[in-house]
C-alpha cells in the first residue's frame, strides 16, 4: 500500500550486484546517505572472483546498512520500503542483497521494490539537479554492459543498442591486463592517457547501427602490442602513456559516434552517459564537446554516482514505489536481467 502523495516516503536501498556493497537512504527522491564498502581482495587476480565477492557482501552488508541509517539520521521504523538490485549481476552477490532486503522488510512489515541495475545507472541522473528532460538518450557504460537507452520516463526505458560481445569497461580492463596494469585498469589508463598522445590506431568494429563490439578492438590491440614488442622488448614500458592515450581514444570514439548517431536518428535533443566508465575524463569531456557542437542538452552524473552505488537503486526504487510497482517475498535474483524485461509503463 503506497502512501498519500503528501506524506514523506523514506526508502532504504541495497546494491550488491558485483563487488561493492552499498546502502543508501532516499526520502522523497532526495539522497540522505550513500555508503559503499569496496572490495580490494580481487586485485591480486586480475578480475572479480564471484565466490570471494559474495563472501565479502555477507561480511559488509549489516555494517554498511547500519551506517547508511546513521548517516541519514533515520531509524528502521521510519522506513516505508526497501529497494534492492534484482539483476543483472553475479548470482552469489545478488543473493546476499536480495535475501537481506526480503528478510529485513519481512521483519519490519514493509514492502520491497525490485530494481534493474542498468535502469538504476540511468536514474543516477535524478540524484542531483539539473535533471534530464524526457525523452533523452543515455549511453550506459560499465565493466559488464554497454547500452544505448531511449529514456521516455522514469519507469519507461527501451534499449535500442547494446554490445554484441565485450563491454567498454572490459575493453579497458583486458587491455590493462595486456599492459601489465593492475585491476581495475580503466582509471589507470585514463590517468596515463592524460600524459600521452593517441599516436597509434587500432581496428574499428563494424556492427549494427546502434550496437557495439569491442572484442575485435581488443584483438587488434593485442596483435599490435605483440608485433612491436617482438621488435623492441621495452616498447610497452617506453610508450605506456601514448599507448593508453591511443586505446582510450579508440574506445571513446566508438562510444560517442554511436551516441551521436542515435541522438540524431531518433531526433531527441538531450544526451547522457552513465555507469562506471562515465567517470572516464575523455568520455565526459567528449560528450560535453559534442553537445556544444550539436547544441544538445548533455548530462553527466557526479563521480560518486557513476560507479555501483545504492543511491541510484533508491532513486529508481522511489519512482517504482510511486507507480505502485511493488514486489513480493517470492522474488529471486536474475543475473541476466534486461531493461526490457524489468521496465514498466
Amino acid at each position: 500500500m503506497t502512501k498519500h502523495p503528501n506524506t514523506k516516503i523514506t526508502i532504504l536501498a541495497i546494491e550488491s550486484s558485483c563487488d561493492d556493497t552499498s546502502a543508501a537512504v532516499i526520502r522523497d527522491g532526495a539522497v540522505l546517505s550513500n555508503r559503499i564498502a569496496n572490495q580490494t581482495v580481487h586485485s591480486d587476480y586480475g578480475g572479480v572472483i564471484p565466490e570471494l565477492a559474495s563472501r565479502m557482501h555477507d561480511k559488509n552488508i549489516v555494517p554498511v546498512v547500519n551506517q547508511a541509517l546513521i548517516d541519514a539520521d533515520v531509524s528502521k521504523s521510519d522506513l516505508d520500503a526497501i529497494a534492492f538490485t534484482k539483476g543483472p549481476g553475479l548470482l552469489g552477490s545478488l543473493l546476499v542483497g536480495v535475501n537481506f532486503a526480503k528478510s529485513l522488510a519481512l521483519g519490519l512489515d514493509i514492502p520491497i521494490v525490485e530494481v534493474n541495475h542498468m535502469e538504476a545507472h540511468v536514474m543516477a541522473h535524478f540524484a542531483e539537479a539539473p535533471y534530464p528532460e524526457f525523452p533523452f538518450i543515455c549511453l550506459t557504460v560499465s565493466g559488464g554492459h554497454t547500452q544505448l537507452v531511449l529514456v521516455n520516463d522514469h519507469n519507461n526505458m527501451e534499449v535500442i543498442g547494446s554490445t554484441l560481445d565485450d563491454a567498454a569497461g572490459e575493453a579497458f580492463d583486458k587491455t590493462g591486463k595486456l599492459l601489465g596494469l593492475p585491476h581495475p585498469a580503466g582509471p589507470i589508463i585514463d590517468k596515463y592517457a592524460q600524459m600521452g598522445k593517441p599516436l597509434y590506431t587500432f581496428a574499428k568494429p563494424s556492427v549494427g547501427e546502434f550496437d557495439f563490439s569491442f572484442s575485435g578492438l581488443k584483438t587488434s590491440i593485442l596483435y599490435s602490442l605483440q608485433k612491436r614488442v617482438k621488435e623492441d622488448p621495452n616498447w610497452v614500458s617506453d610508450n605506456m602513456y601514448d599507448i593508453c592515450a591511443s586505446v582510450q581514444s579508440s574506445i571513446v570514439t566508438i562510444l560517442l559516434e554511436k551516441l551521436e548517431h542515435a541522438v540524431e536518428k531518433l531526433n531527441v535533443k538531450s544526451a547522457a552517459i552513465a555507469g562506471g566508465v562515465s567517470a572516464n575524463s575523455a568520455l565526459r569531456n567528449g560528450l560535453l564537446a559534442l553537445g556544444k557542437k550539436k547544441h544538445w542538452h548533455t548530462y553527466i552524473p557526479a563521480f560518486n554516482y557513476c560507479t555501483d552505488n545504492a543511491a541510484m537503486i533508491g532513486i529508481s526504487g522511489y519512482y517504482h514505489y510511486l507507480a505502485g510497482h511493488l514486489s513480493n517475498q517470492s522474488v529471486s535474483p536474475e543475473p541476466r536481467l534486461t531493461i526490457t524485461a524489468s521496465s514498466k509503463n
